[in-house]
């Protein structure tokens, strides 16, 4: 996971989205997530103790994505965050989705 923790996110500005090989690559550094089946999108399910415990994980999620300027789509609930990449611009994966993933995991929740 070094590697994509190193980088920052690129604006993406169209090009090619990832194929499913690389995306499936690029899956083995962030542990928990999950390659949707048209290899256009990972997410994970977080989960908490409590609502508290929930905003307070969305909270230093959107301090991470607002520094990189790549947002998720997020499914909130009172014990459960979903968080959803995908880059819109490529219509499907880019490596900034792994690079958000890789640092929304160092966040150390459900370990």
């Amino acid at each position: 996971m070094g590697s994509l923790l190193e980088k920052s996110c690129r604006p993406r500005e169209g090009g090619a989205a990832l194929g499913q090989a690389e995306a499936a690559e690029l899956l083995r550094e962030i542990p928990g997530w999950e390659l949707n089946d048209a290899a256009d999108a990972i997410s994970r399910l977080f989960r908490f103790k409590n609502y508290y415990d929930t905003i307070a994980f969305v909270n230093a999620l959107a301090w991470i994505v607002h520094r990189e300027d790549h947002h998720p789509d997020l499914e909130v609930g009172y014990n459960r965050c979903r968080v959803r990449f995908s880059t819109h611009s490529v219509k499907g994966l880019s490596e900034n989705d792994f690079i958000c993933a890789a640092k929304i995991n160092t966040l150390g929740v459900n370990r």
